[in-house]
């Protein structure tokens, strides 16, 4: 969970893709990476895509930055982490304390997790999923560099109650005001946790 979202080539996300289409490290490193920047559409781990970030100068920065963490011993990029325990995870916690990012969306994809007779969950309708009252959904994420290249995670917690019914995690989402606070490393991401939304609408994607 949260492992697919969507952008929509929307007023509010074309100025970021654009943006990270002309950043130096997106220009620099396209034979490096050998896949292109994704700029509209559905997204999926280990895809190139615009992220926010403060930059070396502590301003507000988009970055093209590749999603998952590889770690040993783990065949699949590591796509989340849990905000409820990444400040503790060696994996996360220098993300946590000093990079954190957004991740902006039209919004997220999520499939209902049903209960099987064997006690274990069967996957259902796919759902897209926003904040009620926004136009853009910021997803707040952690980042690294591997191999001299940025990487992230998406993080999440338990759902609010608009989307319990369909899955038992959900993406932490901040409002587009606190967004610049949650990339300040000067601020303390515990601070901000409050702020997150959880009323969201889900509506049932025709597949």
């Amino acid at each position: 969970m949260c492992c697919r979202y969507y952008m929509e080539m929307s007023p509010r996300l074309r100025p970021i893709v654009e943006a990270a289409a002309r950043s130096k490290l997106y220009r620099d490193n396209v034979e490096k990476i050998a896949r292109p920047l994704v700029t509209e559409g559905e997204v999926f781990p280990d895809s190139l895509v615009p992220v926010i970030a403060s930059s070396k100068a502590g301003k507000k920065t988009v970055f093209p930055m590749l999603w998952g963490y590889h770690v040993d011993g783990v065949a699949r990029v590591i796509a989340n982490a849990r905000a409820e325990t990444a400040a503790e995870k060696p994996t996360f916690r220098d993300g946590w304390a000093l990079h954190r990012c957004i991740v902006p969306a039209s919004w997220y994809y999520e499939w209902e997790h049903l209960p099987t007779p064997g006690g274990k969950t069967r996957a259902g309708d796919k759902y897209a999923i926003m904040p009620k009252d926004g136009e853009l959904t910021c997803l707040c994420g952690l980042y690294r560099m591997e191999n001299g290249y940025p990487h992230f995670v998406i993080l999440t917690r338990a759902p609010g109650e608009s989307v319990a019914s369909i899955h038992d995690r959900m993406p932490l989402i901040l409002p587009e005001a606190e967004a610049e606070r949650w990339i300040d490393p000067k601020v303390n991401p515990h601070a901000l946790l409050s702020s997150a939304l959880t009323d969201m609408v889900a509506e049932k994607v025709r597949v």
